[in-house]
C-alpha cells in the first residue's frame, strides 16, 4: 500500500487521469446493473438486462476526455489561487467551484454523451436536466476541507462515482416529479436550519 502511495505521489497526473476514467466506467456499470439503466438511444444493445459497453465507453470516454483532465488542472490551479485550509479559504474555494466548475462539468457530462451518440440536439438532455443535477452537485465542501491536495481529484473521483451514478440514472430514466418537487425543500432546510426542528 505504502508503495501505490509513493508512485501515485510521484505520478499524480497519470493516476488520477486513470482513476478518474475508471470511475466513470464503473458509474455507469453499476447504474446498468444495480439500477436497471435502460441503453440510450442509438445503441446495439436489444436487451436491457445486458450491459451496453458501448454507453459505458461513452461515459468513460466523457470522464477521460474533460472532467479527469479538467478537474486535476482546476484543483491544483484552484489550491494555488486559494491556498490553505481555514475557513476564508475552503469558503472561497467551495464558491468558486460551484459557480465555475459546477456547471461545467455538468454540462459536458450531459452535452459531450449527446454529441457521442450523435443526438439531433445535443442540448436536449442539457436543458431538460442541467438545473436539477446542478442542485445535488454538493460535494466539494467536504473535498476541500479534509482531503491534502494530493489526493483530492482521486477523492473527487470517489465521491464523483456516487454523483454520476446518479447522473447517468438520471439521464436513462424520467425521476417522479414528487422527488424533484421535494429538491428545493431539502435545500431550503439545509439553509434554514430552524425548519428542521419544527418537523
Amino acid at each position: 500500500m505504502n508503495r501505490a502511495w509513493a508512485v501515485f505521489k510521484a505520478h499524480p497526473y497519470i493516476g488520477n487521469i486513470l482513476g478518474y476514467t475508471t470511475l466513470f466506467a464503473s458509474a455507469d456499470l453499476i447504474q446498468q446493473s444495480m439500477l436497471g439503466g435502460k441503453p440510450a438511444a442509438g445503441s446495439t444493445s436489444e436487451d436491457s438486462a445486458d450491459v451496453d459497453w458501448h454507453q459505458t465507453a461513452r461515459v468513460a470516454t466523457v470522464g477521460f476526455c474533460f472532467h479527469a483532465n479538467f478537474n486535476y488542472h482546476w484543483l491544483r490551479g484552484l489550491e494555488k489561487m486559494l491556498p490553505g485550509g481555514g475557513v476564508k479559504a475552503v469558503t472561497g474555494k467551495v464558491v468558486v467551484d460551484q459557480l465555475i466548475a459546477g456547471p461545467l462539468t455538468i454540462s459536458a457530462f450531459y452535452i459531450g454523451l449527446s454529441l457521442l451518440e450523435n443526438k439531433n440536439d445535443p442540448l436536449e438532455d442539457w436543458r431538460q436536466k442541467f438545473w436539477t443535477s446542478y442542485k445535488v452537485h454538493i460535494e466539494s465542501a467536504v473535498n476541500f476541507a479534509f482531503v491534502p491536495p494530493v489526493a483530492r481529484t482521486v477523492f473527487l473521483g470517489g465521491v464523483a462515482l456516487v454523483f454520476t451514478v446518479f447522473l447517468c440514472h438520471f439521464r436513462q430514466h424520467k425521476i417522479k416529479a414528487r422527488i424533484l418537487q421535494e429538491i428545493p425543500s431539502v435545500t431550503q432546510m439545509i439553509r434554514q436550519p430552524h425548519v428542521i426542528q419544527t418537523l
